[in-house]
């Protein structure tokens, strides 16, 4: 059965592992803030101009506030936590979507005492993420929800 296997099919190994797809740290350098988050390309197709990424952080661990110039599309596939869309703050749990537009600062948050995990549908080719200056985090944290939510970090 093994030999029939091909790449268009990938099974579960785990929990929230699949069969030929590494286990990688969420960024290449540790130049961004984030805490105790993994990702996974679970598929590159150029045809599509898309790929799919599983991210999952541990309890109390958070995703890089940035924003950028693509837009993706995000569903949560364990757990719950927040989220941070602009200058909206809300929660999520298993099954919700989330639509992050360009330039659109966000960020995810687990809650206390459970991984999140979610799926991340972007652009094979995309641009890189810009991490907010001292102004950015200023206007940020004039929403006084905003604030509490990066303030949790």
């Amino acid at each position: 059965m093994d030999s029939e296997r091909t790449p268009h099919f990938r099974p579960t190994t785990q929990d929230f592992r699949w069969e030929g797809v590494a286990h990688q740290p969420y960024k290449q350098d540790g130049s961004a803030p984030f805490k105790d988050i993994s990702r996974q390309v679970l598929f590159h197709e150029d045809d599509l101009a898309g790929e799919l990424r599983y991210f999952e952080m541990d309890a109390d661990g958070y995703s890089t506030l940035e924003r950028h110039e693509h837009a993706h599309a995000v569903m949560i596939l364990r757990g719950s936590g927040s989220c941070l869309v602009g200058d909206e703050v809300r929660a999520v749990r298993q099954f919700d979507l989330v639509s992050i537009p360009a330039w659109t600062w966000h960020q995810f948050r687990a809650t206390a005492g459970e991984p999140l995990g979610f799926l991340c549908m972007v652009n094979v080719l995309r641009d890189r993420p810009q991490l907010p200056t001292q102004d950015d985090l200023a206007q940020l944290a004039a929403n006084p929800a905003v604030a509490r939510f990066l303030g949790e970090a």
